[in-house]
């Protein structure tokens, strides 16, 4: 769903994300001070790893939802939006992600994407995500050193 929004006092959060090797596949190792930010950084890292966000304007404004049984449940279902609004028309391609709304209650997400459309030529085209798994997924969450990290495998 698009929504509204200024582009006024927009800024980007900086980098917290790394990719480490798989046998076929790649894992998204993302991290930050809180949970909320470690899951913002990982959709992040699924984004930077189809494009170079660098070539990508802030045009338009997506929300997403989500939601999960348990905290690696709303990671994949929330990677799985996000992919998701990538893979249909027009095929939105993020560089910001904001989490509006993190219940770890019962387990939601809604989540604002900022971005454009993917066009070829503008955007340099990286591998193709075809889906979100659980292998090997942890959620790491450290609260009394304010460190919280994700690992979660894409299949490439």
């Amino acid at each position: 769903m698009e929504v509204e929004f200024s582009k006024e006092n927009f800024w980007l959060p900086e980098t917290k994300y790394e990719y480490l090797d798989h046998t076929a596949d790649v894992q998204l190792h993302a991290w930050g001070s809180t949970l909320q930010e470690a899951f913002e950084q990982c959709g992040m890292a699924m984004f930077g790893y189809m494009t170079e966000l660098e070539y990508v304007s802030v045009k338009q404004c997506f929300q997403v939802e989500a939601k999960g049984d348990d905290i690696e449940g709303l990671l994949y279902h929330f990677l799985d939006e996000l992919l998701f609004l990538f893979s249909i028309e027009p095929y939105i391609i993020c560089r910001k992600l904001e989490i509006t709304k993190f219940n770890l209650e019962d387990f939601e997400i809604e989540c604002r994407c900022y971005g454009e459309p993917f066009e070829i030529g503008k955007h340099p085209q990286g591998t193709e995500v075809k889906a979100i798994t659980y292998s090997a997924m942890q959620v790491i969450q450290k609260p009394e050193e304010n460190h919280f990290e994700v690992f979660v495998i894409i299949d490439i």
